[in-house]
């Protein structure tokens, strides 16, 4: 659900810049309040393993990073993550980025943690942390489709309805790997999830162990399908309305070497993986030492 420059027009992306900045802002407000030094390896990890997921068109991101993290600092997490992905893999536009950032790091990452919330540490627990991810896809697909709406796009019937159904499996594999990610989480350190800050080496071991298996071999098992926003363009002929301002160093994910297509894929991987943790944990010390200044 990443915007490309050329979808959206100038008040649509405009607009959403204006509302998306300062929620990002006070995000890290709240950040700077609720954070302590045991949550940035966590940032770090947990952005790696996000990034890794969405490269392969996994739908796993705000969700996972709102239970996890909590919502503020999970923000600033998809917020590094959407920017780095615009700007290095030329994964969402630049002028699109507000938009994609209000879908995905604040709307996205709020309709994951709440209901999650809702249901936190009683029998429905597990239930919570599968509406809070399809939650998190829904909101993002309905905010997306409303956007392009009002920059003026049509859709027929036929296109919104199988848009819709992608979404919509996009949605429920997300509750259902938010609930896997948990479960395995749980299963390594039991009531992990009522204390994620002091998870220990074993947890981020495997979260980020896994996001480097996703990031270079992962888009082997990768859907090669169109996603539902990728279907609504080529449908729609809005697809020839995309603009790019720029040659990203690692556009679409690859690495411009002459070699097999598996080495371009899995060393712009791992480029971005390494990366986003840092970005992740440099932002977290960054706020840690803007909370003690």
């Amino acid at each position: 659900m990443h915007i490309p420059d050329g979808f959206l027009s100038a008040p649509a992306w405009g607009g959403l810049w204006a509302v998306s900045a300062p929620s990002v802002v006070a995000a890290t407000r709240r950040a700077q309040r609720d954070l302590d030094e045991s949550k940035v390896p966590m940032m770090g990890v947990l952005g790696a393993f996000v990034f890794a997921a969405q490269m392969v068109n996994f739908p796993l991101g705000a969700g996972t990073s709102g239970h996890l993290l909590g919502p503020a600092p999970a923000i600033v997490v998809m917020t590094a993550i959407l920017s780095l992905q615009a700007l290095i893999f030329q994964d969402g536009g630049l002028l699109a980025l507000g938009a994609n950032l209000f879908n995905m790091a604040v709307a996205g990452t709020l309709a994951g943690y709440w209901p999650w919330r809702a249901f936190a540490g009683g029998r429905f627990a597990r239930f919570g942390l599968f509406a809070g991810g399809f939650c998190s896809v829904a909101v993002c697909a309905l905010l997306c489709l409303a956007e392009l709406a009002i920059s003026g796009v049509h859709f027929g019937p036929a296109a919104m309805s199988l848009a819709l159904g992608v979404f919509l499996v996009n949605a429920v594999l997300e509750g259902l790997i938010t609930v896997a990610v948990a479960a395995s989480l749980e299963a390594i350190r039991p009531g992990w999830l009522k204390a994620p800050a002091g998870a220990g080496r074993p947890v981020l071991w495997l979260l980020l162990g896994f996001a480097a298996v996703l990031a270079s071999v992962g888009f082997f098992v990768a859907s090669t399908h169109p996603d539902g926003l990728e279907h609504l363009a080529r449908v729609t002929g809005l697809a020839s309305q995309e603009r790019m301002f720029f040659k990203a160093p690692l556009a679409d994910y690859e690495i411009a070497l002459p070699v097999s297509i598996w080495i371009r894929k899995a060393v712009a991987g791992l480029c971005g993986l390494v990366l986003t943790a840092a970005a992740c944990i440099a932002l977290a010390r960054w706020i840690g030492r803007w909370r003690s200044a």
